[in-house]
């Protein structure tokens, strides 16, 4: 596994650079800076390209930090470019906001969307810095999709010695079926309970335990993506970890929001976002 760490130049990249930075020291991984040159006007062509100074900044940073990088230019569009790259190697893609305009948001949606839908390996979208890393949080849904960044987050966070929080949201019941009776009446005791969700939270307790830590469950109640955030600011947390499916194109998705993409639109702390892998 190595990082692939994307910048268009834009200012709003920069916090992701530098959690990059924080994130292959921590880690141990070989870092790929990749700058994606997008069309300029002709009349800007002669001009100092914002690049140069993100790129300067950036090697300065790896340097002080021990890194070994390597530095990568692509002509395009980064909605494009940056999945293509992501899919040559094993990486874990930092992205941060691209600058678009409002305008562009309504009529093609946000790029973190669009970026998610194309890059199958793991992505840690930072907006804004949160270091150090303190309290992280891991969202489970009890449907597997969380395993992948569950596993990444419990790393990361035992080498950051950062304390874990596993949050399940129970929705609003719209079906009547025996297992969500069951969530719902168990909801004071979900992690002891012999459910999908409880035996999902007992592993991923487990997990923590295994580390040597203890992880704190939190359970809520409520509009998944609204309760997700609720806690995120309740608790203060440094990082926010979720699991995506395996395709966004799957049913699931014609009937429900991706959670992950919500979340990360709107939240402002570094989220992880990891795949489902489904088994060979």
């Amino acid at each position: 596994m190595e990082l692939l760490i994307t910048t268009n130049g834009y200012k709003g990249t920069w916090p992701a650079i530098e959690y990059g930075a924080w994130l292959g020291k921590t880690l141990g991984l070989k870092v790929t800076l990749l700058g994606v040159t997008e069309k300029l006007n002709p009349a800007q062509i002669d001009d100092h390209h914002p690049l140069e100074d993100v790129f300067g900044r950036a090697v300065e940073l790896f340097e002080q930090n021990g890194l070994e990088y390597r530095l990568e230019v692509q002509n395009g569009n980064a909605e494009e470019v940056i999945p293509r790259e992501a899919r040559l190697g094993e990486f874990i893609t930092v992205i941060g906001p691209l600058g678009r305009p409002q305008i562009r948001h309504w009529l093609t949606g946000r790029s973190i969307h669009s970026l998610m839908e194309q890059i199958i390996g793991p992505i840690m979208y930072v907006p804004e810095m949160r270091l150090p890393l303190r309290k992280a949080l891991i969202c489970v849904g009890g449907l597997g999709y969380e395993v992948t960044a569950e596993n990444l987050a419990v790393r990361l966070s035992g080498l950051a010695q950062a304390h874990i929080t596993l949050l399940h949201v129970i929705p609003p019941m719209e079906l009547d079926y025996p297992t969500a009776r069951e969530v719902i009446k168990s909801a004071e005791h979900l992690a002891d309970s012999d459910t999908p969700i409880g035996r999902a939270l007992r592993k991923g307790v487990d997990m923590v335990k295994d580390s040597g830590r203890e992880a704190t469950v939190r359970i809520r109640e409520g509009h998944i993506v609204e309760e997700i955030l609720a806690e995120v600011k309740a608790g203060d947390y440094d990082l926010v970890c979720m699991g995506s499916p395996y395709s966004t194109s799957a049913l699931r998705q014609i009937y429900a929001p991706n959670v992950a993409a919500e979340v990360a639109t709107v939240n402002r702390n570094p989220t992880l976002i990891a795949r489902h892998k489904r088994e060979d």
